[in-house]
């Protein structure tokens, strides 16, 4: 069984996320700054009653601040480790199954795209490297220790 995939935008990337490590898809209302928080961390936001943790992925792949650190911005929302979590997105494209299993993924120009990823997997779109939501959320040591 094939599973499905989220196909976003990070960077200027087209990329997959696994739908099974994300709970939905919003637009964020409102961002706040923590103060002394990791470069990656955008900050916090609300949805539904819940503070999510705001991630911003283009920092977390070591490619400085993305644009998108405002009110209506994308967002997939995860759950990992019991903390909920909004990983912020250029843009949401479709859903597509995988055709293939992950294999291992070339570099690519600049930032941390290999190590954030599972690897490669065929879809209908073509080829798309399949990020791991778990390593984004804790971001590259460079992302952490600014």
């Amino acid at each position: 069984m094939n599973p499905l995939l989220l196909i976003v935008e990070i960077a200027g990337e087209k990329v997959a996320l696994r739908v099974d490590d994300i709970e939905s898809v919003a637009e964020l209302e409102l961002l706040t700054p923590v103060p002394r928080s990791p470069a990656h961390v955008a900050g916090l936001s609300t949805l539904r009653s819940r503070v999510l943790t705001v991630i911003d992925c283009q920092c977390a792949l070591g490619l400085g601040h993305s644009g998108q650190r405002q009110a209506g911005a994308s967002a997939a929302i995860a759950v990992h480790d019991g903390h909920a979590y909004a990983l912020l997105l250029d843009n949401v494209e479709d859903v597509a199954q995988a055709l293939s299993d992950p294999t291992p993924a070339g570099a690519r120009h600049g930032g941390n795209w290999e190590g954030m990823s599972h690897g490669i997997v065929e879809t209908k779109e073509g080829p798309l490297l399949l990020l791991d939501v778990a390593a984004l959320i804790e971001g590259i040591p460079e992302t952490r220790a600014a």
